[in-house]
């Protein structure tokens, strides 16, 4: 039991969970403390540094996380497979793909932020869909977002041994695959804080590499290449804005969800942020500037200085079906895909580090939340889930596959596998948002109590449900007529594996096919995480205040009553 201080006594070595089992039985207000809240990013490890439920290590800055957001997906996807959406769709359906699916990640990722900036120890959006709905919910929300992201680090790792195969075709494309496998283990196993920053400066590069692109795109298309007048937009023109009609739109759609996916990604970063209240919030708003800056200027600018008919986008080679690569070719400079290569090389290692950090990140919590066998909860002193990353990383030896499989039809199966996965986590991230409101009226809070207000609430995440079941539903359109039973397959596989899933851990729990929790007695406080506390007035401070720890009826709040 927590004993009331006197008002200006310091409430110092004393835990969340102890503050909280101290203020269980008490009933009226009663002010404990005014106290010193800071972020000390220089403190030696104390046990609040380590997440109570995970056990994995509060070690991400608030530049980690923002720069994670904004530029720490930008993978292949973004630098090859994007040239495959333009010869399927043509530049209309690649700008309306990435603009409609911006749209839905922006609305998605409001409902992350005011869910996360609340419950940044709530290990993610998979924990939360188990407490505001069901285990069963969780557990598809969770497996389904391991499945996006092992089938994005298969494509990944091929993808990268395709670049080096291209350099040194000595070695064999499985040789590269296991040496990078390799590789990649042991440096997942060093910990988070090297993870998020190599992944904050590998970012930086990759966007500055983009506008790079961007801005010779511009000289391209204005006629500054000497030698190439100016063009304009003539390929909207000749071959045309679309390649396929409608089918090819729908297909599009496919390409950019995964594209996009690992946006949500902050969600679990805020488990191991030092300051979530703060990181967070900062990380959603930059949202609006990725899809802005990456998404829709790659739809723009690959649209305007690649045909989608150009025979480079269907090569056998992998590398060589970059739109950038292919650009900078048509440009004049066929040496420069070497450039191409490298910039690929290094948005490749990126994207993998970051995969392999989300993907085992949710295995854990699966695990956490007794969905996933228990050893994959595992961490080691340093807060490292060593079974988790070794798992999820075997995982991506499926890339093995383009050994007897061509690299393009490995890609194609990949993307279609992801693809809905992402619709789906999506969907369901709304769903808890929605539940976890309704809780939150239901138990007598207000919005305004709230760290984070996700905007035009309910409408966004209603919205982001019925748009996202659509898009599952209409992706595989294409392949009905003439009906092509095995992309049809890989298509939709996941939407009758979602219900099985969803039924079974349902009746497994529960024994019932549809019971969900009761809202009105979910534990609010629980994930939530209170400022750090100190009396050394010396200390490196990145954010102080003062606050007052008061109790009543059973609920326990925070006050800043100086700013």
């Amino acid at each position: 039991m927590v004993e009331p201080h006197e008002s200006n006594k310091p409430l110092d070595n004393v835990s969340d969970r102890e503050i909280r089992e101290g203020l269980d039985d008490l009933s009226e207000l009663k002010v404990y403390s005014t106290v010193n809240v800071y972020e000390d990013e220089h403190s030696v490890d104390r046990e609040d540094d380590f997440d109570p439920d995970s056990g994995v290590k509060r070690k991400l800055k608030d530049r980690h996380i923002s720069l994670l957001a904004l530029g720490g997906i930008i993978g292949p996807g973004c630098l090859i497979g994007a040239g495959n959406a333009l010869a399927i769709g043509g530049p209309l359906a690649l700008l309306l793909g990435f603009g409609i699916i911006g749209i839905l990640a922006f609305i998605m990722m409001e409902s992350i932020g005011e869910l996360t900036t609340l419950y940044p120890s709530g290990g993610g959006f998979t924990t939360l869909a188990r407490r505001f709905h069901s285990d069963a919910l969780s557990a598809v929300c969770g497996y389904g977002y391991a499945v996006v992201f092992f089938a994005v680090l298969a494509n990944e790792y091929n993808t990268l041994s395709s670049i080096m195969q291209f350099w040194g075709p000595q070695i064999p494309m499985y040789g590269y695959i296991l040496i990078f496998w390799t590789a990649f283990q042991l440096f997942q196993l060093i910990g988070v804080g090297a993870f998020g920053e190599t992944e904050y400066w590998l970012a930086w590069f990759k966007i500055l590499g983009l506008v790079t692109y961007y801005l010779f795109s511009i000289v391209y298309i204005s006629g500054g290449v000497k030698g190439r007048p100016a063009f304009g937009f003539e390929y909207w023109n000749n071959p045309g804005a679309l390649s396929n009609g409608f089918k090819g739109v729908a297909n599009v759609f496919v390409f950019c969800s995964t594209f996009y996916s690992g946006t949500e990604s902050v969600a679990l970063a805020a488990t191991e942020s030092k300051n979530p209240r703060r990181a967070v919030p900062i990380a959603i708003r930059q949202t609006f500037w990725r899809i802005l800056i990456v998404y829709l200027g790659i739809s723009i600018f690959y649209g305007v200085t690649v045909p989608y008919n150009d025979s480079s986008l269907n090569s056998s080679t992998k590398v060589l079906k970059s739109p950038i690569a292919i650009a900078i070719s048509r440009a004049g400079w066929p040496g420069g895909v070497n450039l191409v290569n490298a910039f690929i090389l290094i948005t490749c290692i990126s994207a993998i580090n970051g995969s392999l950090y989300i993907g085992s990140r949710t295995l854990t919590h699966l695990a956490n939340e007794g969905l996933a066998p228990k050893i994959l909860a595992w961490t080691d002193r340093r807060g490292v889930p060593i079974p988790a990353i070794t798992v999820f990383n075997a995982l991506g030896l499926i890339s093995l596959m383009n050994v007897s499989v061509t690299a393009v039809d490995a890609y194609n199966y990949i993307v279609n596998l992801s693809g809905v996965g992402v619709f789906i986590v999506w969907a369901i991230i709304s769903i808890t948002h929605l539940r976890f409101r309704k809780a939150w009226k239901l138990q007598g809070h207000s919005r305004d109590e709230l760290p984070y207000k996700a905007k035009l609430f309910p409408f966004f995440p209603i919205v982001s449900i019925v748009a996202n079941v659509f898009l599952a539903l209409v992706q595989g359109w294409s392949y009905f007529k003439p009906f092509d039973a095995k992309n049809f397959v890989d298509a939709y596989v996941l939407l009758p594996a979602g219900l099985v899933l969803y039924f079974g851990v349902s009746y497994w729990k529960t024994k019932s096919f549809f019971k969900s929790v009761k809202l009105s007695q979910v534990d609010l406080t629980l994930g939530q995480r209170l400022p750090k506390v100190s009396s050394d007035s010396q200390s490196s401070k990145a954010s102080r205040g003062s606050y007052a720890v008061y109790e009543n009826s059973g609920k326990i709040n925070w006050k800043n009553i100086i700013t």
